[in-house]
């Protein structure tokens, strides 16, 4: 099942996608007798881990005859509410190479606001004071339910789903602070979508196809069965530092590639760029550059 939010002419909802249409929860709810929580967090919260809820609303889904094409409405970030953004660093082992770093012994955590998060086809904006652009294809985890210390084994039954993950980076800030928080908090600094793939269209999410593309040419071309910590391990070590809410999402790092590091050299994003990131079973979310408002 495919969670989307969608912008139209009568307004912001979110609904499901299926088959190349969207069938929104107004609709949804009328076939189902029952009524919809209004956010997408509480939704996740009510359908995770309930295998009948989601087998009725499939079928509600194939049987509706309001459909309409999902590329006639506006796709927006598919988790709403502000959600903590956690995210993983160096957890490949060649991106960790690559910058001539060693691979970490335990995920290694930082943060990004909630007000970094963009549309799968919202714009990037490139602040004017920064110097060094760069993208990040990650596989992104959203959290089904209220959580906390869960053993690894426990990990998949408290997650929603997965979505396409842009960790947008000022390297020049990065580097300077020697730190990530500020070079990776920009607003729109986190495209995420094109929507949440729940678990049980993706039951392992250890072989999944991940890349990046800027303006058409491959950057990044691995697969999720190369991170150094898997989904499990990584929930499971978030969610003893944090409790998780329903909606959060975790990042889980990001293949060989980024432009900082492109040999013989750096392929950083311009302005006019048009970014894409792609993971099978999932989708792709493409962002255009543009210039920053400060």
């Amino acid at each position: 099942m495919k969670i989307a939010r969608v912008s139209t002419k009568n307004g912001n909802t979110y609904g499901i996608a299926h088959n190349g249409k969207f069938v929104s929860k107004e609709i949804l709810q009328k076939d189902l007798g029952r009524e919809l929580p209004s956010s997408t967090c509480d939704f996740f919260e009510l359908i995770t881990a309930n295998a009948k809820l989601k087998a009725k609303l499939i079928s509600a889904t194939e049987k509706a005859d309001k459909a309409i094409p999902i590329g006639s409405a506006r796709l927006l970030p598919p988790v709403d509410g502000r959600p903590k953004v956690i995210c993983i660093g160096l957890n490949y082992k060649d991106h960790a190479k690559e910058q001539g770093v060693r691979p970490p012994e335990e995920p290694v955590i930082f943060m990004k606001p909630y007000t970094s998060i963009a549309g799968p086809v919202d714009a990037i904006e490139y602040p004017s004071y920064i110097t060094k652009l760069d993208y990040e294809a990650e596989l992104g985890v959203v959290i089904g339910r209220r959580c906390k210390a869960m053993k690894e084994e426990e990990v998949y039954e408290n997650i929603a789903g997965y979505l396409a993950f842009n960790d947008v980076s000022a390297r020049d800030v990065q580097f300077k602070d020697g730190q990530w928080t500020r070079g990776k908090s920009f607003d729109t600094f986190a495209p995420i979508g094109p929507w949440v793939v729940t678990t049980d269209e993706i039951p392992d999410p250890q072989n999944l196809k991940i890349m990046s593309r800027v303006n058409g040419e491959v950057r990044q071309n691995s697969n999720t069965g190369n991170m150094i910590f898997d989904v499990k391990t990584i929930v499971s070590f978030v969610s003893k530092v944090m409790t998780l809410d329903a909606g959060d999402i975790i990042a889980t790092g990001t293949p060989p590639g980024v432009g900082v590091f492109w040999k013989p050299h750096p392929k950083l994003l311009k302005v006019g760029d048009m970014v894409e990131i792609e993971i099978e079973k999932i989708g792709s979310i493409r962002n255009k550059v543009v210039a920053g408002k400060v």
